[in-house]
């Protein structure tokens, strides 16, 4: 599968991150060498995001900046002013790709109506591209309906060691759609199982890098976060190592559908 234009498969999450620790997580991150941040309205850390960016050397021309519209605004009153909200809060004129967080509207707004404001997004130039976070292939089959063919950048989801979604991945694949995978670690889970950290020594490199290497080895993109410089370097590594195919099966083999992202308004998972 080619991977969405001139986005990095590696980036830095701030999911959870705020004020000023979301400042410190992303100016280390872009000293560190990361180009790819990813961010959403109701993580309410898009001018923490903004302001580390505006005050770095990093020109924002190599930056690739992801956002997400949140539940609330998925209509046609509130979508473009919340997407123009954004922008100004990330001090820039358009993201590179703006994604619908969950196919969850607030007021049961029909699909139609949120990707058609989506689609305007793009056109009026808020974004580069646009794509969808937390959609089901049946949502994923209504939204291609609706947009056209080759329209859906990426689906964000969920995807680690304990829960490989390999049905929804291979529909993506399938569909010319990147997967973009959040949540790598598991909240820290998967750091701590047996037959990564074994993975790990042999390789004498870290856990965290080794579930990376396996989430690059599958073609798609990842976004870990954190707050602490000595986890972001690593974190980055983790795009140097290269797992053989046997290493990389084990690691599938883990799966036990442990999903993390589990609010109540999620739609019912492949």
């Amino acid at each position: 599968m080619t991977a969405l234009m001139n986005m990095p498969e590696l980036g830095v999450g701030t999911f959870r991150l705020e004020d000023q620790a979301c400042n410190d997580s992303v100016t280390t991150a872009l000293d560190i060498g990361f180009r790819h941040i990813d961010t959403a309205q109701i993580y309410g850390n898009e001018a923490a995001v903004g302001k580390a960016i505006q005050d770095s050397d990093v020109s924002r021309n190599s930056l690739f900046v992801t956002t997400k519209v949140w539940n609330n605004k998925l209509n046609v009153r509130e979508f473009i002013p919340s997407v123009k909200e954004s922008l100004a809060k990330l001090q820039m004129n358009s993201v590179d790709l703006l994604l619908i967080h969950w196919p969850s509207p607030a007021n049961g707004e029909p699909m139609e109506e949120y990707l058609g404001e989506l689609a305007k997004a793009k056109k009026q130039g808020l974004t580069r591209k646009i794509g969808v976070s937390n959609f089901t292939i049946h949502h994923l089959e209504k939204a291609i309906a609706i947009l056209g063919e080759g329209e859906i950048a990426t689906n964000q989801v969920e995807v680690h060691p304990y829960l490989i979604n390999e049905k929804l991945r291979s529909y993506c694949n399938d569909k010319g759609i990147h997967v973009t995978a959040y949540m790598p670690f598991a909240v820290g889970k998967v750091l701590q199982d047996d037959t990564i950290q074994a993975i790990a020594q042999a390789h004498n490199v870290s856990a965290a890098e080794v579930v990376i290497a396996w989430e690059l080895a599958h073609g798609m993109a990842t976004i870990p976060s954190s707050t602490k410089r000595e986890h972001l370097e690593t974190n980055y590594k983790g795009s140097e190592l290269v797992l053989s195919d046997e290493e990389v099966s084990r690691i599938d083999a883990l799966n036990k559908g442990d999903r993390q992202a589990t609010p109540d308004f999620a739609p019912d998972w492949d």
